[in-house]
């Protein structure tokens, strides 16, 4: 490894050349970035920030050192990067001048080992339990008529699932392909999920069926995921699990309706034998039949012997005729005696009527007395009043002031107010004022004695 000029041993200080900051830095950005462009790196994840632009910044650490780490936006890793994991990487190391710092960009990254991959299992687990993502559980259609299988579309998986559905209960089958295994899977199995349930409500399925066969903890660590279990979880269609084998679990059974211990199972458990309905069915239709046959001969010998009960209609009839016969004779003889009885009364009342010209002659009788009695009444009234206002004017002609004034007295005023008093007429000393005789007026003015 050769080394730059302004590195090797010098024999004074003078002969040091003098650089500088970014010379420096850049001299060592060409040595780190030219001598460890490839190289993997085992440690612990640490502080990771997902920044908007997409990129994710973290530290890899170990008991003794940190080293800093960048993924870019866009880079495909094997694993999904999580606080506290304990990963490989593999990438380049570079340096950054503006800050004196040196960081490895990640361009691959796996679990170190099972138990670093079980403990992210459990903590991932744990934290989506907590959210209540695994309670919901719903019941499966009986008869699907329609089922939508998420798998991928080669391998012996869908081969099984098909086969044992043509052979148990033939329906409609929608495949939605999808990596089942490796960078892209879970993006593609949780897009899949919400992509059945925003088909239209003519072409939606009845009911789900995830599928993939079996495998070790990192190839099925897709069905893992935390997009591929909130996928499924609020999916409104119905879903079975069916991920590796009986003894593989991955966290979309807990989300799932229902988890089947094989592809095969998933099917099985999601439909009926059709043989065994039909069989159902036309062993239900012969009990039908059956139990309706003995009901109607139950019937018929019932109607049979209360016919036996019942008596001759011919009989009934003449009975009835007779009674009609019978009862028709009686309304006529009933109907004439009435109309006898009817007559009788109208004789009767028109005997005790009076010819009308005898009543009007009579009410005129009458009338003529009433008007006689009435204008009696009315001339004795009248001249009974008469009197009583005779009596009354000579009453008030007596009482008439002009009387008072003819026995020789008068009235005095001051032309408009009627003096009646000594001292009223005090305060008319220089006023003319005016006596009232019976036989006229004298306008005089008086003077103090």
């Amino acid at each position: 490894m050769e080394t730059a000029p302004f590195f090797k041993s010098a024999v004074s200080l003078e002969e040091i050349p003098i650089l500088s900051v970014s010379e420096i830095s850049q001299t060592l950005k060409r040595f780190v970035e030219g001598n460890f462009n490839k190289l993997r790196v085992q440690g612990e994840i640490s502080g990771l920030k997902r920044h908007t632009s997409g990129h994710s910044y973290f530290a890899l650490k170990d008991k003794d050192a940190v080293l800093d780490g960048i993924c870019w936006r866009g880079t495909v890793l094997g694993i999904t990067l999580e606080e506290g994991l304990e990963v490989i990487v593999q990438g380049r190391l570079t340096t950054y001048p503006g800050r004196s710092k040196y960081q490895i960009v990640i361009e691959s990254a796996k679990a170190a080992g099972q138990g670093a991959l079980l403990k992210l299992l459990m903590e991932r687990k744990a934290k989506l339990e907590t959210e209540g993502l695994f309670q919901r559980k719903r019941a499966l259609p009986k008869f699907p008529n329609r089922i939508g299988i998420i798998t991928s579309p080669t391998g012996a998986v869908i081969q099984d699932i098909l086969h044992r559905l043509n052979d148990r209960y033939p329906c409609q089958v929608i495949i939605w392909p999808v990596l089942v295994q490796g960078p892209g899977a879970a993006e593609q199995v949780a897009n899949a999920i919400n992509g059945f349930n925003k088909l239209p409500p003519h072409q939606l399925p009845d009911l789900l069926i995830v599928a993939r066969g079996g495998g070790s903890l990192e190839d099925l660590w897709t069905f893992n995921e935390e997009n591929v279990v909130r996928s499924a979880a609020n999916s409104q269609i119905p879903i079975i699990s069916a991920i590796g084998h009986e003894t593989d679990t991955t966290l979309i059974d807990y989300a799932s309706d229902l988890r089947a211990p094989t592809p095969t199972a998933a099917a099985e458990l999601a439909t009926p034998v059709l043989s065994q309905i039909l069989y159902t069915l036309e062993l239900y239709s012969d009990r039908s039949k059956s139990l309706m046959n003995r009901h109607l001969q139950n019937q018929l010998v019932h109607v049979t012997g209360l016919s036996r009960g019942l008596p001759d209609p011919k009989i009934l009839l003449e009975t009835a005729t007779i009674r009609l016969d019978d009862w028709v004779e009686r309304f006529n003889f009933a109907q004439l005696s009435l109309l006898k009885n009817k007559c009788n009364l109208l004789v009767n009342a028109s005997l005790r009527l009076c010819h009308p010209k005898q009543t009007l002659d009579m009410a005129m009788t009458q009338f003529k007395q009433q008007n006689q009695n009435f204008i009696k009444s009315f001339t004795h009234y009248f001249d009974k009043y008469e009197q009583n206002l005779r009596i009354i004017s000579m009453c008030l002609e007596q009482s008439s002031y002009q009387r008072v004034l003819e026995r020789g007295f008068c009235w005095v005023s001051d032309g408009e107010n009627i003096i009646t008093s000594a001292y009223d007429l005090s305060q008319h000393i220089e006023q003319t004022i005016s006596l009232n005789f019976a036989d006229g007026e004298v306008k005089i003015k008086p003077h103090l004695v």
